[in-house]
């Protein structure tokens, strides 16, 4: 598995899903509609969202290969 990190290709908003679906091995556009899925439930998912997106880190640029 690979590290919880916000990616800098495929993200949208924050790339918190991108981010969740690597981490999990699925696709980010399911990660997606589970999300929104989520949203029709109650609880604090907006606040979960912003305090990934404010917690992960980005992922490093990948270094310039000499």
């Amino acid at each position: 598995m690979s590290a919880l990190v916000r990616p800098r290709d495929g993200r949208w908003i924050g790339g918190v899903c991108a981010g969740l679906a690597r981490r999990f091995g699925i696709s980010t556009n399911a990660m997606r509609a589970i999300f929104v899925v989520s949203c029709l439930l109650p609880g604090p998912q907006f606040l979960v969202y912003i305090a990934l997106w404010v917690l992960l880190p980005n992922e490093k640029p990948a270094s310039a290969a000499w």
